[in-house]
């Protein structure tokens, strides 16, 4: 058993790689050899860098692991903490005073009967632009964001066409830098203002996650347990969280059946399929850029490594969804995985509660999209799409395809 090395001016910098069409070269080796290893992060701390899926997903269900206290005053950080320490407070609050059981029935899709209807029609609406634009067409701003952003400004209860007035304030605060950046806190506070506005707007809010509020904060259980600033916090990260990241998935969900056009006509072909095709994608795709971060609450054994309380350590989910142990010939896609057990949506307590949501956004969105751009390919040679630096997800500054 080994434990902590004293600091190295040698030690690997991570992240490893800001591309998303291609798995970084250590992913292989550090699975194989070095399932556990030290890495310096971009704010020069060090941390523990889990790299094989076995491994991963005990740090993930391991409740010695904290995620909340990654935004402690003094811990090693992955990158800078760029949101404001009273809205990281809140956020942490989400588990009290009624709001986690209106983030869960918000998150699902059978909270909502009409959704996966009005989903397909949103799909259906934007690939008609799409068309009537003519290919060559960009994906990212005329298919993936709108749609992934409409659905979240409806799960909110807000007017959908607000969308790109959202997803402009997460190209801020998504940003991920060595240091604090002037911009970050303003752009919190411009979405906070904005959400406290629709919370206590005249009428008030009736539908979706604002109108749950708001017959909340009528309750006399509760009224004094919640805040207009938690509320809005409440609110502003699910959008956040949720809008990026099944915009990324379907960025690269996309290029994948660009590049693989066998892949798109056996959906085209067998719809029915689409479900596990989605699984595989997810675990194929490599849209989350940065590990998942914890910091140890205790001394942890973690393979052959004793991990110290108080450090940090990053789970990388591409590792895990990559090993060969439990995903034969994991560079292949395989829609027919006999098993498929992925960590894509994380694991253990912080398993990320709009799964179901995801998967159905997204089978929704490639039926359509398979169905609608036949010949679908890449405009332009994968190695020329621009992958946007120091960002929480690998996401491509726009996607041109043709059909």
């Amino acid at each position: 058993m080994t434990s902590s090395t004293p600091t190295r001016a040698d030690l690997p910098t991570f992240p490893l790689d800001r591309r998303g069409d291609v798995l970084p070269a250590e992913v292989e080796r550090l699975c194989a050899e070095q399932p556990v290893a030290r890495v310096r992060t971009m704010t020069g701390d060090e941390a523990w860098l889990v790299s094989n899926h076995r491994l991963a997903k005990q740090v993930l269900e391991d409740e010695r692991f904290s995620l909340r206290d990654t935004a402690n005053p003094g811990v090693p950080r992955q990158y800078a903490l760029t949101i404001p320490p009273e809205v990281v407070n809140n956020m942490g609050n989400i588990n009290s005073a009624g709001l986690r059981n209106a983030v869960m029935k918000t998150l699902s899709p059978r909270a909502d009967k009409e959704l996966a209807g009005w989903l397909e029609a949103q799909a259906h609406e934007l690939l008609d632009r799409v068309i009537a634009h003519g290919s060559p067409a960009e994906l990212r701003d005329q298919f993936t964001e709108p749609y992934s952003a409409a659905l979240h400004c409806r799960l909110l209860g807000i007017p959908t066409d607000e969308w790109r007035r959202l997803m402009s304030g997460i190209d801020v605060a998504f940003i991920t830098s060595p240091q604090p950046f002037e911009g970050s806190t303003p752009n919190w506070y411009k979405d906070l203002d904005y959400m406290r506005a629709q919370l206590n707007a005249d009428p008030a809010p009736t539908e979706g996650l604002l109108g749950r509020f708001v017959q909340l904060r009528r309750s006399p259980d509760v009224s004094d347990q919640v805040s207009d600033e938690l509320l809005a916090t409440v609110a502003l990260s699910l959008f956040g969280a949720g809008a990026v990241s099944t915009s990324s998935f379907l960025l690269h969900a996309i290029i994948a059946l660009a590049r693989q056009p066998e892949l798109a006509d056996r959906l085209r072909a067998e719809p029915a399929v689409i479900g596990r095709a989605v699984d595989e994608l997810l675990r194929y795709n490599l849209s989350i850029g940065d590990a998942l971060p914890r910091i140890a609450l205790a001394d942890v054994t973690v393979g052959e490594v004793e991990i110290k309380a108080g450090e940090l350590v990053l789970v990388l989910i591409e590792g895990a969804n990559y090993d060969p142990a439990v995903f034969p010939e994991p560079q292949k896609i395989d829609f027919d995985r006999a098993e498929n057990p992925h960590l894509a949506f994380g694991g253990g307590q912080h398993f990320c509660p709009a799964s179901a949501l995801g998967r159905t956004h997204a089978e929704i969105a490639l039926t359509a999209l398979v169905q609608r751009l036949p010949g679908l390919r890449l405009a332009l040679p994968v190695e020329q799409l621009a992958w946007r630096p120091g960002f929480i997800k690998r996401l491509p500054e726009r996607l041109p395809v043709l059909w």
